[in-house]
């Protein structure tokens, strides 16, 4: 997969970067500068192309999710995690997913896996409409920065309730943040470097 990594100062977490679709390893970077710039970064491609732009799993039609696609790169994504962290020395548990849009939604697939453990997360313009009726995993262990649009075009009120709930009902801690829409904000992002500071 196609990265950008960073080990920032010793001792300090990691955070992994997904981008929104159409964007690259480099979208974020001025994001995760402006929350740490001492945190390292691990900034990965998305390897999927959709009308020439990257994201990071396929999908049948907006909202609707390629499932087999999804469990795939969601391996495919945890694999190559897996492989860098031995390479480079982190533990994934120390990474801090940063996620916006489909970025925020593979992260999502990430978390809700039994064999992940990561602590802290921070999403932009999630959107994930699966049934997860199956899926009872404990997240008690996890605390999750949700940045949500009230009027997204693209994501509905009733969504990102959906992706509250999955987070909450699961024991996780969610801070919640109201913005406009489908977008990364300057007032947001400072209320997430105040939430990265207290948690």
């Amino acid at each position: 997969m196609h990265y950008i990594f960073n080990k920032g100062q010793k001792g300090k977490p990691i955070f992994l970067l997904l981008h929104g679709t159409g964007s690259d390893e480099r979208g974020l970077l001025p994001l995760a500068n402006m929350l740490d710039d001492s945190y390292g970064v691990l900034s990965v491609r998305g390897n999927v192309q959709e009308n020439g732009m990257n994201r990071y799993f396929k999908r049948l039609s907006f909202g609707q999710y390629d499932l087999e696609d999804l469990n795939y790169r969601g391996q495919e994504l945890l694999d190559f995690l897996q492989e860098i962290s031995k390479s480079e020395g982190f533990d994934l548990k120390d990474l801090i997913p940063v996620g916006f849009s489909n970025g925020a939604n593979i992260t999502i697939h990430l978390l809700l896996r039994e064999d992940v453990n990561i602590k802290r997360s921070i999403l932009f313009a999630p959107l994930y409409p699966l049934d997860l009726t199956d899926n009872s995993k404990d997240m008690s262990n996890l605390k999750v920065f949700l940045s949500v649009g009230d009027n997204d075009p693209m994501v509905t009120l009733e969504d990102n309730e959906y992706v509250e709930q999955l987070f909450t009902s699961r024991g996780a801690k969610v801070t919640t943040v109201h913005v406009n829409g489908h977008e990364i904000t300057t007032d947001a992002v400072e209320k997430a470097k105040t939430w990265l500071l207290n948690h």
